[in-house]
């Protein structure tokens, strides 16, 4: 395997305006280009938009989602694809052919559709789909796996997709500024109006319990635990009424943040893999050393509560 330069991007979106939502996407991607990226990534239904989709009737969201790879979406992407010579990754509400609907990310490049996972654990409208296997595919070499947002929090499935070989992960997510049990938590209480009048109020905020410091509570451990490279990407600004911190960033096998957006707005930053820190991380080591015939049968056992993932009417939980 070769070097690899990948960027994380971020940007508000704008629910419901596929239009306004490419043209941000592709300007990104433009700058992504021209810092020598090769593949670029964008966040959890970034085309489509998000948290609106709670407010809308099953007939609604599917008139929202569209066929994959078919659609209109995942075309124009794949033609971005070609023009700029890159490979893009982004998310969107999907359709299948039954009216189902998913929470679907795609990779795409100029062949087409390379890459499809649909997210296993969706709850931002009651009737989505949830997705039913693991994501791998190939990338220049490498081989890189998906997982969306609430998926990343059950550790077992990032492990999962590290043992079917993911060396890369892309994790797109709409997070953080929620409430939730944890201490700490909560809506951003500061105003994204104020960010050029008083941004140290909102970096302040972004950067607590509520927004990064929470994300450092786990997101290097499933970098360091797999000895994967990890592309976190995270919208930014208003999504319907909620504020997202952003803070996309790429970190390398040792749970290092090698990259990251701090820019209080749209912004793309990009990182370069390589393969010798994939063997030379110490999750590498501690993967060769499991002994899964300890563990297996537990591992496997049923759930003993039905406690479900519940959407609350202003929040995503974390």
């Amino acid at each position: 395997m070769q070097p690899l330069r990948i960027a994380t991007a971020q940007f508000e979106h704008h629910n419901g305006d596929k239009q306004r939502n490419q043209k941000a996407l592709r300007q990104l991607a433009e700058q992504a280009k021209q810092q020598g990226a090769q593949v670029v990534a964008f966040h959890e239904c970034c085309l489509s938009g998000y948290a609106f989709a709670r407010h809308l009737s099953f007939k609604e969201l599917q008139e929202v989602a569209e066929p994959v790879p078919s659609g209109e979406s995942t075309q124009w992407l794949i033609q971005l694809a070609q023009e700029l010579d890159l490979t893009l990754l982004a998310g969107l509400f999907e359709r299948d052919d039954s009216g189902k609907v998913y929470n679907t990310y795609v990779g795409v490049n100029s062949s087409g559709m390379i890459a499809r996972h649909r997210k296993l654990h969706p709850f931002i409208h009651p009737q989505i789909t949830p997705g039913d296997k693991y994501t791998t595919f190939k990338l220049h070499g490498w081989t890189c796996g998906m997982l969306i947002c609430y998926d990343n929090n059950i550790l077992e499935n990032v492990r999962a997709t590290r043992l079917l070989g993911a060396d890369i992960l892309f994790m797109p997510h709409v997070t953080m500024g929620t409430p939730s049990t944890r201490p700490g938590a909560g809506f951003f209480t500061a105003e994204w109006n104020t960010r050029e009048t008083d941004p140290t109020s909102l970096r302040h905020e972004f950067d607590g319990l509520k927004g990064r410091a929470w994300l450092m509570k786990w997101l290097p451990a499933r970098a360091y635990d797999n000895a994967l490279y990890v592309i976190f990407t995270n919208a930014i600004g208003m999504d319907d009424d909620q504020l997202k911190n952003g803070c996309s960033m790429v970190l390398d096998p040792f749970g290092d943040i090698i990259a990251e957006c701090r820019h209080l707005g749209n912004e793309v930053i990009m990182a370069t893999c390589v393969p010798e820190k994939l063997t030379q991380a110490g999750g590498y080591r501690y993967q060769q050393a499991r002994r899964p015939e300890l563990y297996q049968h537990i591992l496997t056992q049923p759930h003993t509560s039905d406690q479900k993932i519940v959407w609350l009417p202003s929040s995503e939980q974390n």
